[in-house]
């Protein structure tokens, strides 16, 4: 999984999708669960540059290097599992969609070990979560086929929600609808903002999201 996708350029979508979401795709760190993770320190204990990729730049190491960032990388991700709490708003959204008959999956650059501990220790469960361990990660668009392919669904009528540009990006390659989880942030300070074609402040204030989705 090299980094070429990634430096491929997207552009935003300009024209909606019509019609209701049929299913929604999730991020899971930073958008479904607060894992506390720090990227910026795992760069300095790997050694490697400030804002790099870290999965992709580990895979440009030579192997004994690249066994030892990985070892970094999993110790900061068990912690982060263990630690994890669901953000606010989360479990009542979830449960509207559930309501509406919308089906609902998770996509993370995370491990399958790791995923499932974050999921079990937080009492969330979707009908398909895939990880790092299942093909070529985001933003490659490949997770969001596979389970648009499982659900028997066009892109076009799923939406992807996440909090970062890896996210939007993967969405829009796919030809789903994007969301961009803000967290309350200012928008223009966040990585994939001019991609999405949504934001999301809060998933305790969704209503217009939902409208906007035809749900």
């Amino acid at each position: 999984m090299s980094g070429s996708t990634e430096r491929q350029r997207v552009k935003p979508r300009r024209e909606p999708h019509s019609g209701p979401v049929a299913g929604v795709i999730f991020d899971m760190d930073g958008t479904l669960v607060d894992s506390g993770l720090d990227f910026a320190a795992m760069r300095r204990e790997m050694g490697l540059p400030d804002g790099v990729p870290l999965l992709e730049a580990m895979e440009d190491l030579a192997e004994a290097e690249a066994i030892r960032c990985r070892a970094i990388l999993l110790r900061h991700e068990a912690a982060g599992a263990a630690r994890a709490v669901v953000l606010p708003g989360v479990r009542c959204f979830l449960d509207r969609l559930r309501g509406l008959g919308v089906r609902q999956a998770v996509f993370t650059r995370n491990s399958r070990e790791v995923a499932d501990a974050t999921l079990t220790r937080c009492r969330l469960d979707f009908e398909l979560v895939m990880t790092r361990d299942d093909g070529p990660i985001k933003p490659d668009p490949w997770a969001i086929r596979h389970i648009c392919a499982t659900w028997g669904v066009v892109p076009a009528q799923v939406a992807v929600i996440g909090d970062y540009r890896f996210d939007i990006e993967a969405g829009i390659r796919a030809g789903a609808r994007t969301v961009l989880f803000t967290r309350g942030r200012p928008s223009e300070s966040l990585p994939g903002a001019d991609l999405a074609e949504f934001h999301l402040a809060s998933f305790q204030q969704a209503d217009q999201l939902l409208r906007a989705l035809g749900l």
